[in-house]
């Protein structure tokens, strides 16, 4: 007999079981049961359907279910949970049934229409620290879901799981406020285009950085040219792993047109199909493929890119559409290991960051002039000197301001290398003006850029100009609506806020923002001590004493880059009233 076909593929995973299982059914095992399975035919595996999963199977004490969407998924377990609520007001305490809700995403095996792999075993495990009656969901099932739906996400710290190999930061969601999605965005005057990850048809998941790096570059590459209105690769991989609709695309993301496709490396062999799909007609423009060897990389890439501006911008010069040709380097093993640092700078975390230094700098020893190399690299080691993660904070910040400016003399046409090297130099030696400089040569370069506006925003709010920081960031977040990273910009929309004196307004932008974090702490404290909201700031310190409590604001000063004297007194001032000592 023919075996099961067996499937691997990215899912968002729903775990549940039920919480104090044994105390219940120790008194009457029988009315547990009877009482479960109504609650699963009733409630939750309508809802599972309601919101396009599949209940998988059930568990005895508990069920698991996939889903295409992580959006999907978490609404699911937020109407799963209040339904639950309901259904127990009129129980006595003792029999109500309460359950705890897992939901990871991850890759999956899918073998006789079960799922295994890691991906379950994070959902599963995380259910344990959910909260009866509550959820709890992995980092990354967080940076997808925070900015599609009105709820709170609570850091529960890192956890070290059963069969997990590495640690697993999990996150409470709150859920007071029904779940709403953001409203559809206008969409603007130029072409607008959104890029869709790329299938991996490798036929091995490890390959699954190398067909992420290929749309990227082709995102980079549109993004250079000024007739083009082109989303950022943030919010265009919020729909990694799901089926979609691309009409329903173009409305969440404000766009016209949809490119998607798929990547196959075999060998040395490389084929890319894409389509264009006009959604707002829901008509296909273009489908074509694209064939050569590996070395052949960024000519492809080009095509694709130049294909696609032709099409939906017949306006576009010859001349502009060689402007935008560049080689990034010559060497595809040096390529290649920058593709694998650059999935790991996508994800932040500690230790991909460090991960992610190694790569960047195995590029940059086969290619000693890769400029996005050095300014990546640079970057990242930035952020360890800014989070504190190093022991030698003078000799990491030297190699930072070093990789910075080898960045930017050898990318002066690479807007990417110029944005992340501004960045670099603002936090390692504070030089605003050749920041300042990188940011204005990169939004020149490529104004569809939204690293190029965040780093902007920052370097403009650290330079004293709080407005036009503002502005830039405001103008990022509408390049990647969807960001995974957005409450960050809004931190830093928040800190811009609180330097001009608006406090109110800074309070109200850290509601959208506020993670449980040092720095997102200060703001919230100074914001609130200087808005005369003592309790709330003095809360907001404890809780910064918790994570720092040798934190004072001397050590802030040398943290946080601030050109004009008053700024820094200005946010000092709110931390003293708070409770930090000098």
């Amino acid at each position: 007999m023919a075996s099961e076909r067996v499937e691997r593929r990215i899912a968002a995973i729903f775990a549940a079981d039920v919480a104090g299982y044994s105390r219940l059914t120790s008194t009457n095992e029988e009315d547990t049961h009877v009482r479960l399975k109504e609650h699963l035919r009733v409630l939750i595996n309508p809802k599972i359907t309601e919101y396009h999963g599949r209940a998988v199977k059930n568990t005895g004490d508990g069920m698991l279910a996939e889903f295409n969407s992580v959006v999907d998924a978490v609404r699911c377990a937020v109407e799963v949970q209040r339904g639950m609520a309901e259904r127990n007001a009129n129980v006595p305490e003792e029999k109500q049934i309460e359950f705890r809700i897992g939901v990871n995403l991850g890759d999956v095996i899918i073998d006789s229409g079960d799922i295994f792999g890691n991906g379950v075993n994070v959902a599963v495990r995380l259910e344990g620290i959910a909260d009866p009656g509550g959820i709890c969901v992995s980092e990354r099932v967080k940076e997808y879901a925070q900015d599609q739906l009105e709820l709170l996400f609570e850091d529960a710290g890192e956890h070290q799981l059963k069969n997990i190999a590495r640690p697993v930061r999990g996150y409470h969601v709150r859920f007071d406020r029904p779940a709403k999605i953001r409203p559809a965005l206008t969409v603007p005057s130029k072409p607008s285009i959104a890029v869709l990850p790329f299938e991996n048809l490798s036929g091995n998941p490890e390959q699954e950085y190398f067909a992420d790096g290929m749309v990227e570059e082709i995102i980079t590459a549109l993004s250079r040219f000024r007739e083009l209105f082109v989303i950022a690769r943030n919010s265009s991989f919020a729909y990694k792993g799901r089926a979609v609709d691309v009409k329903q695309v173009a409305r969440d993301l404000g766009v016209r047109y949809v490119l998607e496709g798929s990547v196959r490396k075999s060998g040395n062999r490389l084929r890319i199909m894409a389509q264009l799909i006009d959604a707002s007609a829901g008509t296909h423009l273009w489908a074509d493929r694209f064939e050569g060897r590996l070395e052949d990389i960024f000519d492809l890439q080009d095509r694709v890119a130049s294909t696609v501006a032709g099409t939906i911008g017949s306006k576009l010069q010859e001349a502009e559409i060689e402007r935008v040709r560049r080689k990034p380097t010559q060497s595809f093993d040096a390529y290649d290991y920058y593709l694998r640092g650059l999935a790991n700078v996508h994800r932040l975390g500690r230790r991909t960051i460090d991960e992610a230094v190694t790569l960047f700098s195995k590029a940059m020893e086969l290619d000693p002039t890769f400029a996005s190399a050095y300014a990546l690299a640079a970057y990242c080691r930035a952020r360890r000197v800014g989070f504190g993660h190093v022991a030698d904070r003078d000799g990491e910040a030297a190699e930072v301001e070093r990789l910075a400016r080898r960045a930017a003399r050898l990318g002066v046409d690479d807007a990417m290398a110029l944005s992340a090297a501004a960045l670099a130099l603002l936090v390692a030696s504070h030089d605003f003006e050749v920041s300042i400089a990188l940011v204005e040569r990169a939004l020149m370069l490529n104004p569809n850029l939204r690293h190029a506006w965040i780093a902007s925003g920052a370097v403009r709010l650290h330079n004293g100009e709080p407005e036009l920081a503002i502005a830039h960031f405001e103008y990022a977040m509408r390049l990647s609506p969807f960001d995974p990273f957005i409450r960050t910009i809004w931190m830093e929309i928040a800190f811009a806020h609180l330097l001009a004196g608006r406090y109110d307004q800074s309070l109200s932008a850290s509601e959208h923002g506020l993670q449980n974090t040092v720095p997102d702490l200060a703001v919230l404290a100074a914001s609130n001590a200087l808005a005369g909201r003592m309790d709330k700031a003095r809360d907001a310190m404890a809780r910064i004493r918790k994570h720092a409590p040798t934190l004072c604001i001397s050590t802030l000063k040398v943290q946080i880059p601030l050109r004009r004297p008053e700024d820094f007194a200005r946010f000092g001032e709110g931390l003293r009233l708070a409770g930090l000592p000098e």
